[in-house]
């Protein structure tokens, strides 16, 4: 099992908290750079989030203040805290491992084609 495996999504009102979950069987996490993606219908793919190795985190202007992605090596798993969720929050989430290899998010970290290992995703829905 290559992939990432997200968990953690649900249904939550506007104002409410979530804690996403990235895990994998086959690699150590806390050796890659680690980005959270969603997409909503018909919308495009959006990067949320990014976790490097050696140049710290990243995130969407949308999320900042919101939002913190860290690690729990513990675990295995690059978590995504999502506070004061808000409807347009409402997405399928999910996570990649950096590729080819980097220890940096760097200044294109927003791309998803830098990423492989996606998941299924999990789902946020964020509605009163």
């Amino acid at each position: 099992q290559l992939s990432n495996v997200e968990s953690g999504g649900g249904f939550v009102q506007p104002g409410e908290s979530l804690r996403l979950s990235c895990g994998n069987s086959r690699f150590r996490l806390e050796n890659y750079t680690i980005a959270w993606f969603r997409q909503a219908p018909g919308k495009e793919r959006e990067a949320v989030s990014c976790i490097a190795v050696s140049d710290g985190n990243f995130y969407a202007d949308s999320v900042k203040g919101r939002f913190a992605i860290s690690r729990d090596n513990a675990k295995n798993t690059v978590e995504l805290q999502m506070n004061d969720l808000k409807p347009e929050d409402t997405s399928l989430y999910y996570c990649g491992l950096r590729f080819p290899f980097s220890l940096e998010c760097g200044s294109m970290w927003y791309r998803g084609q830098n990423y492989a290992a996606w998941g299924q995703g999990t789902q946020v829905t964020v509605s009163s």
